[in-house]
């Protein structure tokens, strides 16, 4: 039995992973694939944004794979791959904030994934804009060290002097990774499929250790905050407050997103954003019966009352909608 390619997407948070996997699933229609998405908050965001397929979506939610949710990977593949469905490949968008070393160890270490799946690569999207402040976070560094291809995205942001830098900074992390630039993840899907890139030996070599048994630890001061509201939003109050706030903490802010319930509006607006910079599109319409405000926030020391104040603030309360 041949095994089935698998590729482990990851990058720091708000650096387009989700879009790069639309960009895959789209490009490869005919196949059947196996997504696995990955979310650090237990209100999941990117699984509603994949782009409508035949395939098997699953989504892991509230904690990394690399930690809390990793036995929840295992068995999420091993239930596929006993399904009797056929597969052509697996595709896995991480956290955000997961550390792709115990992601990696779970590939060679469990019995059926080591005898049914072949790990293919390793693809890490960068943020062009963002990523020298990134560094800082351990988990940044480890992302761009273990990775096979280094998607430098939204290139379009910043200066070819800037960009050389920054190549330079992740040829000190990684001498080996290919390096594709890219804008909005505009890339072929042969870029980052089907590569046979992921070497062992040279994962060894920048830890010999990764294929011990040690479980990651994330950065205390970071956490999610996230919110559900059925009630309609009024898109003035919602668009007034997230400025004030990028504005106010925009800098301890990782990434935001949701999908938010506009008063009015037929479709639902999805909106994203990495520290002070937004960016906001309607998204599918609603069904009767769906519309809820779903919201993350990831940052450093938030303070969830204050958002929850701010976020309730922009509801549009039951008079006023019977009115």
């Amino acid at each position: 039995m041949s095994k089935i390619n698998t590729s482990i997407i990851t990058g720091f948070l708000g650096a387009g992973k989700t879009t790069l996997l639309n960009r895959v699933l789209t490009e490869r229609t005919s196949e059947r694939v196996a997504v696995i998405v990955n979310e650090y908050g237990e209100v999941g965001i990117d699984g509603k944004l994949v782009v409508g397929t035949q395939d098997d979506i699953v989504e892991l939610n509230n904690g990394c794979i690399c930690c809390t949710v990793r036995d929840d990977l295992i068995s999420a593949i091993r239930n596929l791959l006993a399904s009797g469905r056929p597969i052509d490949r697996f595709v896995i968008e991480t956290s955000g904030l997961a550390d792709p070393a115990p992601v990696i160890q779970s590939f060679i270490l469990d019995e059926v994934l080591s005898e049914r799946l072949q790990l293919d690569a390793i693809v890490t999207v960068v943020d062009a804009r963002h990523v020298e402040r990134q560094l800082s976070q351990d988990e940044a560094v480890e992302q761009i060290s273990f990775a096979d291809v280094v998607l430098l995205n939204k290139v379009d942001l910043v200066s070819e002097e800037h960009l050389a830098e920054i190549e330079r900074t992740i040829r000190l992390l990684n001498p080996l990774a290919g390096i594709v630039r890219t804008n909005r993840c505009n890339v072929q899907a042969s870029e980052v499929l089907d590569l046979a890139a992921f070497d062992l030996k040279n994962i060894l070599s920048i830890d010999p250790f990764v294929l011990d048994d040690h479980e990651h630890e994330h950065d205390q001061t970071v956490s999610c905050v996230a919110f559900r509201e059925k009630l309609p939003v009024d898109p003035a109050l919602f668009n007034g407050w997230l400025s004030r706030l990028t504005q106010e903490i925009g800098k301890d802010l990782f990434r935001m997103k949701g999908v938010i319930n506009f008063a009015d509006e037929a479709r639902r607006y999805v909106f994203h954003g990495v520290h002070m910079t937004l960016e906001g599109r309607p998204g599918k319409p609603w069904l009767t019966d769906d519309r809820l405000t779903e919201i993350v926030f990831i940052g450093r020391n938030l303070d969830e009352e204050l958002l929850r104040e701010g976020f309730l603030s922009c509801r549009i309360p039951l008079p006023a909608l019977a009115s």
